[in-house]
């Protein structure tokens, strides 16, 4: 027999998180869950377990989580409020991008509907929130961000920033000092060896980033003939012409 309970903040949480993780991975293992909600692999085996009893995920030993269509409904609800606060955080309050997280966090469970509709109005149905992640509608659809992750990019490639991680307040405030914000045009001049750092140009300014920084940033590409990627790509075809 199913079990019927009101989905609480907890059980939000968890939603959530599996969307995330699945929108990014395609799959979701326990492993993954419990390491990105920092908590114990049976507790999150026994939630799991739960979930399924609610109809919100599909779960089989060594197979994997998935979102149940209510699952779905749930967790793109949350993420409404949560991108919507932080943008409104932003753009009414003033506060810096690194700082809206944690407070969405907290606020997200309890706003009303009403209220973040009201939000939503006032700031003219946004598509996507400070960090470039998209902003579900009234209706529970969302539009995938298109992109790729900085950290695959290969030498002469450009595109711009389409989206970056924010759970991590300080990578935040670092990538502010570093210039990179979502639609600021990167360029990658030069990729270190043995996961070294990339050389890369951020409106026109050389900076250094780190690979596995770089797989928190993701990129829409540009086309090749794109002016400013054209003449660094033929910069390196004529290195390779002289080796």
């Amino acid at each position: 027999m199913r079990e019927f309970v009101k989905v609480n903040e907890a059980i939000e949480d968890y939603l959530k998180t599996i969307y995330n993780i699945q929108d990014e991975h395609g799959k979701v293992s326990t492993t993954m869950l419990a390491k990105q909600m920092n908590i114990a692999p049976s507790s999150a085996t026994g939630m799991i377990k739960k979930l399924a009893r609610l109809n919100l995920v599909t779960y089989e030993p060594y197979r994997g989580i998935q979102l149940t269509s209510h699952g779905r409904k749930v967790a793109l609800e949350v993420l409404r409020h949560h991108r919507l606060i932080e943008l409104y955080l932003v753009e009414a309050l003033g506060m810096r991008w690194d700082e809206v997280h944690h407070e969405a966090e907290k606020l997200e469970h309890v706003i009303s509907k009403s209220l973040i509709e009201r939000i939503d109005s006032y700031l003219g149905h946004p598509a996507v929130d400070p960090h470039g992640a998209p902003i579900p509608d009234r209706h529970g659809k969302v539009e995938s961000t298109p992109g790729v992750k900085l950290a695959d990019l290969k030498s002469g490639q450009c595109g711009v920033v389409s989206e970056v991680n924010d759970r991590d307040s300080e990578m935040l405030r670092y990538l502010a000092e570093l210039g990179i914000f979502p639609n600021a045009r990167i360029k990658v001049l030069n990729i270190a060896p043995f996961q070294g750092p990339m050389s890369i140009s951020i409106e026109g300014e050389e900076r250094l980033i780190w690979i596995e920084l770089a797989k928190s940033i993701f990129v829409k590409l540009l086309p090749e003939n794109t002016e400013g990627c054209r003449d660094n790509q033929q910069k390196n075809k004529n290195v390779s012409d002289n080796l």
